[in-house]
């Protein structure tokens, strides 16, 4: 009884003491007050137990008894009447806030450690919220106000569980929104990397950093800003998506501009300044002159060629550089390093001029040539044709490729300008110098097969000999329509000297010279009228072209190719033919199918006219035998018939005509 009593009820000595008779009990807890007295118990001590050192005697305060305690309910065990239990509930009550689930409110971090964040919303019991929810904001403390949102007033195990992170997400959209349009300064926590940026966590929402916003320096390593809190503002926002974008690069912007004006006024052409080396591209390096950048061109890093500027500078050198040019309002600054050193063609030996064998290394290619450098910044250009003594002009990559040493002549030479051209060609002799002697007209060679045209084939008797054979040259015996029916490209044939142009550097020359006119020997073979077996290799609409022995040619008109059933012979078909013309200058000869059997025929006509003629011959001379038989023998004179006068007019005829032929 008396600890429940220490329980429930407290005293108030200094109260007591001031009215110590006027005590008065309420229904109300507030209110009473009730009196103990403390009495004095003597202690028992065990028999064996040693005896203890006396203590100083407490002093005890006598405390008169309230007169209108209720001890029959306090001997019932209830503490309060009901009318006092329920103004207490209802004073609870009162005291507590009135909270809603999933709802936001303020409350106070009463304690934290590493794990957990402890916050009194003003219920019946405080929330706990895990800390990885603060990552973001390193700096909270005990006392610092923080959003939370109710999940739940109350789990199985009576927690009341909040979250900060919904909290902020809940707001989170209208903080953005608002971020942005104040040009605002938020707070945000680097989360992890992503391609091309980072992640932010903003008021529980993942932003996107672009690695170009992280910093005015480019970043090479993105990971040293992991896990840390950093200051940005909001540069764009897509409500559809809910995609939002960050900077922190925007921050320091707006400085750097003020510090780019202060050093752009005191710029000046022409003045060294010492830089680093911030950035390499393909095209340049970017310099920063400390605040502000410049960019060194790939053509002003060196007098010499530069395939990439690595091969020059590298990544947070420190180097002097020369100001070339600079644009106070877009911010330009354009630097030179090369500037900084005299340049090479001033001190290119005076002594070297033209037709001089220098030696360079190829450092450039292209179609129309090779640039060769002669010392670091020093170049001249062996142009195609000064390659080879030849004409026929093909790519440089023919003759030579990059990193080559080669040795040229200086054909020209021009200081002012800083212009060199060179060849190589010339390392050799022009061997159109003696072109009568080595190339005389009607001498034999072996050429290589260049190129074809309708009209003939050019050939290569050597580098920088060529000639053409004409179509008509190429072979004694066959019509040629192409070049291509006869040879290929890169193909030897043998040759001779025609003719030779020694101005315009061409040679005329033939193939078929080579061997010797068949035509002279064809004469005897395909005489007039000779018989020859035929094959018809080509149809043509005037006619065809028929393959002859010897490897000779010739042609038939449609006439002659009928056969003797009235057929036309056709392509491929082996037969027989009669020689009607032969022309040795013109290297034609005519053929004829059908003659052989319409002269068959005409023989056979003659023979059967001519033994008619004989037949009719003997009859008569047996007629006029019978005559004389019947006849007296003594002369009578006859009497001239019209059979008699017609032989006289055919016999008249015959020694008229053998007269013509006599005269």
């Amino acid at each position: 009884m008396s600890e429940e009593l220490n329980k429930e009820e407290t005293v108030n000595a200094e109260e007591i003491q001031e009215t110590p008779a006027a005590v008065e009990t309420t229904p109300s807890i507030e209110n009473e007050e009730v009196v103990v007295i403390e009495a004095e118990t003597p202690e028992v001590k065990p028999e064996n137990e040693p005896a203890k050192p006396e203590e100083t005697p407490k002093v005890k305060t006598t405390v008169a008894p309230r007169e209108n305690f209720d001890w029959e309910t306090y001997e019932k065990g209830e503490s309060y009447s009901d009318v006092s239990k329920e103004q207490l509930i209802e004073t609870y009550n009162k005291s507590l806030s009135k909270i809603n689930d999933r709802e936001v409110v303020v409350g106070t971090v009463t304690s934290l450690n590493k794990r957990e964040v402890v916050v009194n919303i003003g219920y019946k019991s405080d929330g706990v919220v895990s800390m990885n929810e603060f990552r973001y904001n390193p700096d909270l403390k005990v006392g610092d106000e923080v959003e939370v949102y109710i999940e739940s007033q109350e789990d199985k195990k009576g927690q009341l569980i909040l979250s900060h992170k919904k909290a902020r997400a809940a707001r989170s959209w209208d903080k953005i929104t608002a971020a942005l349009e104040n040009n605002e300064i938020i707070k945000g926590y680097v989360k992890c990397r992503t391609k091309g940026g980072m992640i932010v966590d903003v008021f529980g929402i993942e932003a996107f950093l672009p690695g170009s916003q992280i910093d005015v320096k480019p970043i090479r390593d993105y990971d040293l800003f992991v896990d840390k809190t950093m200051e940005f503002k909001v540069v764009k926002i897509n409500q559809e998506f809910r995609n939002v974008v960050v900077s922190h690069k925007a921050l320091i912007e707006a400085e750097l501009e003020k510090q780019k004006k202060d050093i752009i006024a005191k710029l000046e052409k022409g003045q060294v300044l010492e830089g680093i080396v911030k950035n390499i591209t393909t095209y340049g390096v970017f310099i920063d002159l400390g605040g502000v950048d410049g960019l060194i061109h790939i053509t002003d890093l060196s007098w010499g060629r530069v395939v990439h500027p690595e091969e020059v500078v590298k990544l947070d050198e420190k180097i002097n550089v020369v100001i070339l040019d600079f644009d106070d309002e877009k911010k330009r600054i354009a630097l030179g390093l090369k500037q900084l050193t005299p340049h090479p063609w001033n001190a290119l030996d005076e002594n070297l001029k033209v037709g001089d064998i220098i030696r360079g290394k190829v450092v450039v290619m292209a179609d129309y040539g090779a640039f060769i450098e002669i010392v670091p910044g020093v170049e001249g250009l062996i142009h195609v044709s000064e390659m080879s003594w030849t004409q026929h002009l093909r790519s440089a990559q023919d003759f030579m490729k990059v990193g080559d040493d080669v040795e040229a002549v200086i054909l020209t030479l021009d200081r002012d300008e800083r212009k060199m051209s060179l060849g190589i060609k010339q390392l050799k002799a022009d061997p159109w110098e003696d072109i009568e002697t080595k190339y005389a007209i009607g001498s034999k060679h072996t050429a290589h097969v260049r190129n074809f045209t309708n009209f003939g084939v050019f050939v290569e008797a050597e580098e920088g000999v060529e000639g053409l054979i004409h179509i008509s040259d190429l072979s004694w015996t066959k019509k040629i329509k192409h070049p291509s029916e006869f040879t290929s490209i890169g193909a030897t044939i043998e040759v001779q000297v025609l003719e030779i142009d020694k101005e315009n550097r061409r040679l005329s020359l033939g193939h078929k010279q080579v061997e010797e006119n068949p035509w002279d020997v064809f004469e005897s073979l395909f005489t007039l009228g000779s018989i020859h077996e035929g094959t018809i290799i080509e149809v043509l609409d005037k006619g065809a072209v028929i393959s002859l022995p010897y490897g000779v040619e010739g042609f038939a008109t449609p006439k002659h190719l009928v056969k003797a059933d009235g057929s036309s012979a056709q392509i491929d078909e082996k037969m027989s033919f009669k020689v009607i013309e032969f022309n040795k200058d013109l290297k034609r000869i005519i053929l004829s199918h059908s003659r052989i059997f319409e002269d068959e025929q005409r023989e056979a006509k003659k023979e059967i006219a001519a033994a008619n003629a004989e037949k009719k011959t003997a009859k008569k001379a047996k007629k006029a035998k019978e005559k004389e038989e019947e006849i007296p023998t003594q002369p009578v004179m006859e009497k001239t018939t019209l059979g008699d006068i017609s032989e006289l007019a055919e016999l008249k005829e015959k020694m008229d005509g053998e007269n013509e032929k006599q005269s």
